[in-house]
């Protein structure tokens, strides 16, 4: 779903009639949406067990996918992506289900696979989502989606095993609201501070009144018994370094799929488009998806011998060396194939190693609502990166046949910031104590055949 309608982003401002800026709120909607929901569903996954919800974020995914299949103007279509977020709270529910009826031989190996997924669907979905907007209308894509969510709900239903309640507890709708309040003020400020000015008076107010509900969400998160975010347990040295490093990752990850489709796509006459189509497009950065898919159960391997937290500094660092690289290798498709590839077996190891470095710090009964927290954290550093990225392209920008588009200038800046925030993530990833990273790795992250290590 991150990744549906990037392929059309060129498009959206014509197709919408709307200017870019508001256009990509198509896809900061849904990566807000999840990033809400993720939590809240992981924390219901515990109380009244994954099965029921999985199912309903299936059923709300299908329902926004239809609405959106269903509009030609950007607010409708925006509600949809919103609710199409729901379907990301699945990779963490489905972690806990791992962790409940998979051997423990096996369970690293499994888990790092279902974490590393989120990638894999994003990294294959932009090609099939290229393939399909560039022989069809663009609502097919939606149309494709809600088959997608109608195809999972029957194996949700009858598949996926019941797993027990882990803990009693009642949701926090306040919490809820605050999270999403803060979010979305954030993140309206970063996406239009371009157009507004980094320092008017609206920004200043949005990002004023993150501030604000932020900290009253911090507050109120403290007092209730049944939080949101359990932030006591998120304050934990090794849960609060990986997630904090996670956003960074998770932030280095979509950076690539906004800016290397816009390359791809520009027409050669702007003197560093590459006029590729959408099609051709998909197919470069297909392989994207294929070095996600090898490099996790490779990550769990290695893990198994030397910790997931060397696999996630050396994941994290393969990120910030490719976006480095990539200043200088624009300028050819084969080129941007390459680095979507390195910047994807990072992001495979790094994800690859989350889970178990979250499982260590937390009991059995918080594994739902801890692995949904950094799956906050990773929905957090896509909505940042979304928003982040998308005002730099749309703040540095040429004329081209009458029309606005994005400069080689923005394009750089871009990869500039999302190499510094992914050689944080590495930074960060050195806090989480070796201690805990050694004995996680023996615990969890067996390989996948079955071998201890």
């Amino acid at each position: 779903m991150q990744t549906l309608i990037i392929p059309l982003l060129p498009e959206l401002p014509r197709l919408l009639d709307a200017s870019a800026s508001d256009t990509s709120w198509a896809i900061t909607a849904t990566l807000l949406t999840a990033a809400v929901a993720t939590p809240v569903f992981g924390r219901l996954g515990d109380m009244y067990g994954a099965k029921p919800m999985l199912i309903a974020c299936a059923l709300l995914l299908i329902c926004g996918s239809v609405l959106a299949a269903s509009t030609n103007t950007l607010l409708p279509l925006v509600v949809g992506r919103g609710l199409q977020g729901f379907g990301f709270p699945i990779i963490p529910l489905g972690i806990s289900v791992l962790r409940a009826c998979v051997p423990p031989e096996r369970v690293g190996g499994a888990m790092g696979l279902m974490s590393a997924s989120l990638g894999v669907g994003g990294a294959l979905g932009l090609p099939l989502s290229a393939v399909i907007a560039q022989h069809y209308d663009w609502h097919t894509l939606f149309w494709f989606a809600t088959g997608l969510g109608v195809a999972a709900l029957p194996m949700f239903l009858f598949l996926v095993p019941h797993v027990p309640p882990r803990t009693r507890g009642r949701l926090d709708p306040v919490g809820a609201v605050l999270l999403a309040g803060g979010l979305v003020t954030l993140l309206l400020g970063i996406s239009k501070g371009q157009s507004w000015g980094w320092l008017s008076a609206p920004t200043l107010a949005s990002f004023g009144a993150s501030l604000l509900i932020f900290l009253v969400f911090g507050w109120w998160e403290l007092r209730v018994s049944s939080p949101t975010v359990d932030l006591r347990t998120t304050v934990k040295r090794p849960v609060l370094a990986t997630n904090v490093a996670s956003v960074a990752v998770a932030f280095g990850m979509f950076g690539f799929s906004l800016v290397a489709p816009q390359i791809m796509e520009l027409p050669r006459e702007t003197g560093y488009g590459l006029g590729q189509s959408m099609l051709a497009t998909g197919l470069w950065l297909a392989p994207g998806g294929l070095a996600m898919m090898v490099t996790s159960p490779l990550a769990a391997r290695i893990a198994a011998v030397r910790g997931p937290r060397f696999t996630f500094v050396i994941g994290a660092l393969v990120i910030a060396v490719s976006y480095a690289a990539g200043i200088a290798f624009l300028a050819a498709p084969w080129q941007l194939m390459v680095l979507n590839v390195a910047v994807a077996g990072g992001v495979g190891f790094a994800y690859a190693s989350m889970p178990a470095l979250i499982n260590a710090a937390v009991p059995i009964s918080e594994t739902a609502a801890a692995n949904g927290i950094n799956a906050l954290s990773r929905s957090l550093g896509t909505s940042i990166s979304s928003a982040a990225i998308g005002a730099i392209l749309a703040g540095m920008t040429v004329s081209f046949a009458g029309a606005a588009v994005p400069s080689m200038a923005g394009f750089r800046t871009a990869m500039v910031v999302a190499a510094v925030v992914a050689a944080l993530a590495a930074g960060l990833a050195l806090l989480i104590p070796a201690a805990t990273a050694d004995v996680v790795a023996v615990a969890e992250l067996a390989d996948a055949d079955g071998q201890r290590p």
